[in-house]
């Protein structure tokens, strides 16, 4: 551990360097990059300078021990049991803080919310999941940008894409990926019969221009007119963009702003998020074939979460965590459902440090 923390060292002191070297600071990339592997560095480096003193304290006390009179002595011993047990403590810090970071902790995210089985109840479930997250981004003090959205007239959503901005707000959102499900009595449901619908969530770290590069050559841009409600706000000018990526298949259509220009950046945007998604999914496919058992895999497939409203409870069947009070999760009360994924992502990578 403290070789570790030695070599971590070393590369603090570099990108401090790095960081007051005039011709680094005209690249802004460059300038942004290493801050955020400084300020990611910053907390190992506080806890390796604690753990070095606890060390020498700990060894000047055993060394009184050897030599000091009876006094003496006995204030060493109370000093060497306190030690012991702050250096246990920071070990387990340590370790935690040791453990491989997801390079996109950090970074802000791209959702894909869309209505699944279920007809219109699907529907009203996927707007629930919308305003849930916009809830919780609220409580967070994130920022949420909606970058194209496909709703009907009776509240429902078809389909939405939103960004949220914000601190490391990947490393609180990347479990929220998967099939979610509601059991409950639609309001057309005159019988009281519970239905089961569902809607899809994908999570996806926002991608800086820098990590994708799409040539102007792999995709094919469309502009068109988006569809209106009628009266005054129907678009009088073409704005919508509907952006293909020819070697992947990809489509992307945004038609929420009333620029052009808007429009496709947005649409550039999760593009990039899409395509980052994909590459990312691809290798980890490669290097872990036990990808199925682990947190957060965003398998589109596998139902996540369900919210029982007969029974006023919601359950992840990750982690086999039920909370009660489907109103207050509702409005953004998922905390206790993100600590707890975080929790078991941290112990799958304890274990696989053990094997």
């Amino acid at each position: 551990m403290l070789e570790r923390i030695k070599n971590i060292q070393g590369r603090f002191v570099e990108i401090e360097l790095s960081l007051s070297n005039p011709d680094i600071s005209k690249q802004l990339d460059k300038m942004q990059t290493l801050g955020k592997e400084h300020a990611a560095l910053r907390p190992i480096i506080d806890l390796g300078k604690k753990y070095g003193t606890a060390i020498k304290d700990l060894n000047d006390a055993q060394q009184m021990v050897k030599e000091g009179d009876q006094d003496i002595v006995a204030f060493a011993k109370d000093q060497i049991s306190e030690l012991s047990q702050q250096l246990t403590e920071l070990e387990s810090e340590l370790t935690l803080a040791l453990l491989p970071k997801d390079p996109n902790d950090r970074k802000n995210v791209i959702i894909e919310i869309r209505a699944g089985t279920g007809g219109d109840e699907a529907g009203l479930f996927a707007a629930d999941l919308y305003r849930m997250y916009f809830r919780y981004a609220q409580i967070k003090g994130w920022k949420i940008d909606i970058l194209s959205g496909n709703q009907t007239g009776i509240g429902s959503i078809k389909e939405i894409v939103f960004l949220i901005k914000g601190e490391s707000v990947y490393s609180s959102m990347k479990h929220e990926g998967g099939t979610h499900r509601v059991q409950r009595v639609p309001l057309t449901e005159s019988s009281g019969r519970i239905h089961t619908s569902a809607a899809t969530v994908v999570v996806m770290p926002e991608a800086e221009e820098v990590e994708v590069d799409i040539k102007a050559e792999d995709i094919k841009i469309d502009i068109f007119h988006s569809s209106g409600h009628g009266g005054q706000n129907v678009q009088k000018v073409a704005t919508a963009i509907r952006i293909t990526h020819k070697s992947s298949g990809i489509v992307v259509v945004c038609s929420d702003e009333r620029s052009q220009f808007q429009n496709k950046e947005k649409a550039m945007a999760v593009l990039r998020a899409r395509i980052l998604a994909m590459e990312t999914e691809k290798h980890e496919r490669e290097i872990a074939l036990e990808r199925k058992s682990q947190v957060g895999s965003g398998d589109r497939s596998g139902r996540v979460r369900t919210y029982n409203f007969p029974q006023n409870r919601v359950t992840d069947h990750r982690i086999n965590l039920t909370l009660h009070g489907l109103d207050e999760i509702l409005d953004g009360a998922i905390n206790d459902f993100v600590v707890g994924l975080q929790d078991e992502e941290r112990n799958i990578k304890l274990n696989n440090l053990e094997k």
